[in-house]
């Protein structure tokens, strides 16, 4: 048997609660909390850099309008500096890091001194050269605040913390759902923290326990047991007393890094409760982890296309995993459509594929125009060859925000091309294309789990454990740098916390 993992400098507390200098307007009784961040998922086996041609840059009302939660507040200050966030990717260009995160420092710079500072992040970003992002990002914005100030995060529960990013954070909360649901949700009760720990004046005991599991997401849904069990523990160990808040993140599996892992949190008034609930919070996801499971069938491609084709359900929701978007792959693996064409499956929906050659291809023969193509492989050669296919232009749609699209014929096939990455997590973007995913017999996605949209109409939901650079199955990817003992690549082995 395998020793239990030693404890940790990562376990953090801070039993005291010394008053804050307040630096905003205090005889007006105005608090002065800015607000910023850099929110993206990095799955560090896509070959697939991540670039600013990824990233929504938010300022000004724009960013504002991010949290319509802060005009609750009479007395709050709230000024937006800047929010960057991005559709999954892969590691991200140490050049375009350092260019964010300068216009944050320096807006911060500009426009202090500070109360408080509200991080809007996710939580799983990998940067080139840098062993740790988030603390690289937060301990610059803690140097320049100083020490008085709190500093409040938001994340995902599929980020990755690690002692450097707590010592440096006041507060975090992270989302609840998996699907997730409850973004807004979190983003408001990160700020709530914030304002209510400036208005009294306190600094909360921090307890953060890293837990030795790594599990992906589509194992890990909180809507499904035994993640809807496990989950419900949140909320019965906050009595908004001794225990302020509480979260456990599941971690993201795709970040080969020191800090991989799953962990608990808690923030309280009272040392003794907060890392009892943090315990509480551990003890549950560790003994919980045989348990987690995909929550649908899976199994191969071949075999989900049969299973799909000997469903009774009229329509079948197929997740191509491995080349899961919004997981980080670059979405341009064709391997599952060739699969689709060799079974000859009926009348099915594939969304989507990214080619920008083939979109330009499409556009320029035009409607009803019949092209050869040489599909996907482009993006990510290492995971994915080019497919050739021949199919018939049915239309083609030009969006600011999307880019252009093309739906492609081949065979009984509909093929959504795109000149971007893009993950089809909505009804609308269907809406959009003049598509009801309700009339085909089988809608394959890029994706792992199914979005709420899709969960809530899909009649039977198949993943494909397809390969790729974010296998559901983690198992199989060449991990070096995780620590171990972890789970589940070591499943021998004890831990208690």
């Amino acid at each position: 048997m395998n020793p239990s993992p030693k404890p940790t400098a990562s376990s953090i507390t801070q039993a005291k609660s010394p008053p804050i200098a307040m630096g905003g307007d205090l005889e007006g009784g105005r608090l002065k909390i800015a607000a910023a961040g850099i929110a993206i998922e990095c799955a560090t086996f896509s070959p697939l850099p991540s670039d600013l041609s990824d990233f929504n840059l938010l300022r000004g009302a724009d960013l504002l309008s991010r949290y319509p939660f802060a005009a609750r507040y009479a007395d709050i200050e709230l000024t937006p500096v800047m929010q960057a966030n991005a559709l999954p990717g892969g590691v991200l260009r140490r050049a375009v890091y350092n260019d964010l995160k300068v216009e944050i420092i320096s807006g911060l710079r500009d426009s202090g001194p500070w109360d408080g500072v509200y991080l809007d992040m996710h939580g799983a970003m990998a940067v080139e050269d840098i062993d740790d992002a988030e603390a690289d990002f937060i301990s610059a914005v803690r140097d320049l605040v100083g020490p008085d100030p709190l500093i409040s995060a938001s994340y995902d529960l599929h980020g990755n913390l690690s002692a450097a990013i707590m010592e440096q954070l006041d507060l975090l909360t992270a989302y609840r759902t998996a699907p997730h649901e409850d973004a807004l949700e979190t983003r408001a009760r990160a700020f709530d923290l914030l304002v209510n720990c400036l208005r009294a004046g306190t600094r909360p005991v921090k307890a953060f326990i890293p837990i030795p599991l790594l599990l992906s997401g589509e194992r890990t849904m909180t809507i499904v047991e035994p993640g809807a069990s496990v989950y419900a523990e949140i909320t019965e160990v906050i009595d908004n007393e001794k225990v302020l808040d509480a979260s456990l993140l599941v971690g993201f599996t795709w970040a080969d890094q020191a800090r991989s892992q799953a962990s608990a949190v808690a923030l309280g008034l009272d040392e003794e409760a907060t890392w009892s609930a943090a315990r509480v919070l551990a003890a549950a996801y560790w003994g919980a982890r045989h348990e987690f499971d995909f929550g649908v069938p899976t199994g191969s491609t071949d075999k989900c296309i049969k299973m799909a084709l000997e469903s009774k359900a009229p329509t079948v929701f197929l997740s191509d995993s491995g080349d899961n978007v919004t997981a980080g792959a670059a979405g341009d693996m064709p391997y599952v459509l060739g699969k689709l064409l060799s079974h000859r499956v009926p009348k099915t929906l594939f969304a989507s594929l990214v080619d920008a050659a083939a979109v330009d291809a499409c556009f320029a023969a035009g409607l009803g125009a019949s092209r050869e193509l040489s599909l996907g492989g482009k993006l990510d050669p290492i995971h994915g060859k080019p497919l050739p296919v021949t199919g018939v232009v049915r239309k083609l749609r030009e969006s600011a925000a999307s880019g252009r699209q093309v739906i492609l014929a081949i065979d009984d096939i509909d093929l959504v091309l795109t000149e971007r990455r893009l993950a089809f997590t909505t009804l609308a973007q269907f809406t959009e294309l003049e598509i009801d995913p309700l009339n085909y017999r089988i809608v394959c996605l890029k994706l792992g789990y199914l979005f709420p949209d899709f969960q809530r109409i899909a009649p039977c939901a198949i993943m494909a454990l397809s390969p790729g650079p974010v296998s559901a199955l983690p198992e199989n990817l060449p991990f070096h740098t995780i620590q171990r003992p972890m789970f589940p690549f070591d499943r021998d082995f004890d831990w208690a916390r």
